[in-house]
């Protein structure tokens, strides 16, 4: 229901985008997130965005990542500039929908490693 694209290997300070494609009943989505996990540690949400563009950060992100929705396309990107090494994570991308009835479904992409170096 989506798939994810976009990660791969750069240097500290360098860039990359994310993208992420809604599918079937994902597509009916009211809000799309990036998560990412580190090995040992919690996932941790870096940016979401409702359907009508409104973004939010985490801390860890603000001023460098910028996240962005492209509805007619059913796609979310993830701008990432200034990498750290400490943004070297698995991230996957998430969508939430709510039902008539309230109840929310989540569905997930697969991971997509981004690995930064010195």
């Amino acid at each position: 229901q989506l798939q994810a694209s976009g990660g791969g290997s750069v240097q500290a300070g360098g860039s990359l985008r994310l993208s992420c494609t809604a599918a079937g009943s994902a597509r009916g989505f009211n809000v799309m997130g990036w998560f990412r996990r580190v090995p040992g540690k919690s996932r941790e949400l870096v940016a979401a965005i409702t359907r009508g563009g409104t973004p939010s950060y985490a801390r860890s992100a603000k001023g460098r990542f910028t996240i962005s929705i492209d509805i007619s396309k059913y796609t979310m990107y993830l701008q990432m500039n200034s990498l750290k090494l400490e943004d070297t994570a698995v991230y996957y991308c998430n969508a939430e929908r709510r039902t008539g009835n309230g109840e929310s479904v989540d569905y997930w992409g697969q991971g997509t490693q981004v690995a930064v170096s010195s």
